[in-house]
């Protein structure tokens, strides 16, 4: 039987104009008195001038949103936050605490915390998650009875949360490359090779999408994965699928590539055809200026993830020149150092302004744009991040009463919204036409702090 729901919005983020909000004037607005009809998880009809709920229409308060996209995730660096802000160091020392942690966990003690990490998104207003997954077989490389027990995990996970996921499933075979070329998978990192292309095409085949799942692919990085013969084979291979890769994160690994390969990483892939406008490069932080074109010209995403890309004192990556170059931006929460969307929409602008000392690179619009559906496109469900007919009925609704954001005029509740709210402002999240949080708690997941304490507790064992 059809399931049928209606949704009354006091105020509603709307397109009414350019959807990049690029420009003063254009782009989506708030709009008073927004009801959104649902048939079978698809907004049906919206319509606006609603000045009261319709009878047995559910109410949402404040601002409501496209549900949020979290595009690149790696749900078990969650276990990390705390941990890794004590003492000094850089990328590469907290990277062997992250492998500490890898090397503990098993798909029952993922699976228990990862739906604790995605019930942290939903109540942070997040509908979908990108999850770059490289953590696929056990203690020294042994495949589990099921090679993609790890992986299989992360779908139930977020399915018992309530939101979408995107198994970004990671082809990882290198430990590393350095300036006299590739190195081999040690310690930890055994757990997260196959082999070979070949092994891990194979295992990745068997992964299939239902429901509020679907299958993507990636590359970790060209440090550790080979030359312009392999990416071209994977590009091949994976055409059509929403492909991630991590890109230039650091300068470590631009040098080693020009040593190595005589090119820049993002040389390489583009001379192995790898650009395409289905693949995103996460990070992207240490570009020059041809990088910056080849991607923009091959009309490729960028996921930009501002609180890791500080808390690891990685950089501030071009996204305003990649966005002029004709890059889709994203975000993230990567490492979970936070995980707030809004954060990272804003950090996104105020990062530049630091750099350049000139405020207004993006309109609140535009930040929106990025955390809604240039990062559902990213990560492949086009059909989400935006209310509209036809849409998924995926939304949020964010106070506009609370501590930060009580002042402004309604006209302004978008600028309030991404400049001054937190995920703690999130009020109600609905994913598939479903209510997912009600008045800020899961209605799925009794405890989530309870159920991450547990989960990290297990790991620190």
């Amino acid at each position: 039987m059809p399931l049928t729901t209606t949704y009354w919005a006091e105020h509603a983020w709307l397109p009414t104009g350019d959807a990049s909000g690029a420009g003063p004037g254009t782009g989506p607005g708030v709009v008073a008195g927004v009801v959104l009809d649902v048939r079978d998880g698809v907004v049906t009809s919206v319509r606006t001038g609603v000045a009261a709920p319709p009878p047995g229409a559910e109410t949402l308060r404040g601002l409501t949103v496209p549900g949020l996209a979290n595009a690149h995730s790696h749900a078990f660096h969650r276990a990390l936050r705390g941990t890794v802000q004590v003492g000094t160091g850089t990328f590469w020392t907290w990277r062997e605490v992250m492998y500490e942690v890898a090397s503990r966990l098993t798909p029952d003690s993922y699976h228990r915390l990862a739906r604790a990490v995605y019930a942290e998104m939903a109540l942070a207003g997040i509908t979908s998650v990108g999850e770059f997954h490289y953590l696929h077989h056990g203690p020294g490389g042994v495949r589990y009875a099921d090679p993609n027990a790890m992986g299989e995990a992360l779908i139930a996970a977020a399915g018992e949360a309530g939101i979408r996921i995107t198994l970004l499933d990671t082809v990882y075979l290198h430990g590393g490359l350095g300036r006299d070329g590739y190195k081999p998978l040690a310690g930890p990192q055994l757990r997260f090779g196959d082999g070979d292309a070949d092994a891990w095409f194979e295992r990745w085949s068997r992964l299939k999408p239902a429901g509020l799942a679907r299958i993507g692919a990636a590359v970790h990085s060209v440090r550790a994965f080979s030359g312009a013969d392999d990416h071209t084979r994977f590009a091949e291979r994976t055409d059509g699928f929403p492909v991630h890769i991590h890109l230039s994160e650091q300068p470590a690994e631009n040098e080693a590539c020009r040593a190595v390969h005589g090119r820049t990483p993002a040389r390489l892939l583009a001379d192995a055809g790898f650009w395409k406008p289905t693949v995103t490069a996460v990070h992207a932080t240490h570009l020059t200026e041809e990088d910056i074109r080849l991607l923009g010209g091959a009309g490729t995403g960028v996921c930009m993830c501002p609180t890791t890309e500080r808390d690891l004192a990685d950089g501030i990556g071009p996204a305003v020149a990649l966005g002029r170059a004709g890059c889709p931006l994203s975000l993230g929460s990567d490492s979970h150092a936070v995980i707030d969307l809004l954060e990272e929409a804003r950090a996104l602008e105020l990062n530049e302004r630091l750099r350049t000392r000139t405020r207004g690179h993006w309109t609140a619009a535009g930040l929106l744009h990025a955390a809604t559906a240039a990062g559902h496109a990213s990560i492949g469900w086009p059909e989400a991040g935006r209310l509209e007919p036809g849409s998924a009925a995926d939304f949020a609704a964010v106070a506009l009463d609370s501590v930060r954001t009580a002042g402004p005029v309604p006209g302004l509740a978008a600028e309030a919204v991404v400049f001054a709210a937190t995920a703690a402002d999130v009020t109600d999240v609905v994913v598939a036409g479903r209510r997912v949080v009600r008045d800020r708690t899961h209605t799925a997941v009794p405890d989530p702090a309870a159920a991450l304490a547990a989960a990290v507790a297990e790991l620190r064992g």
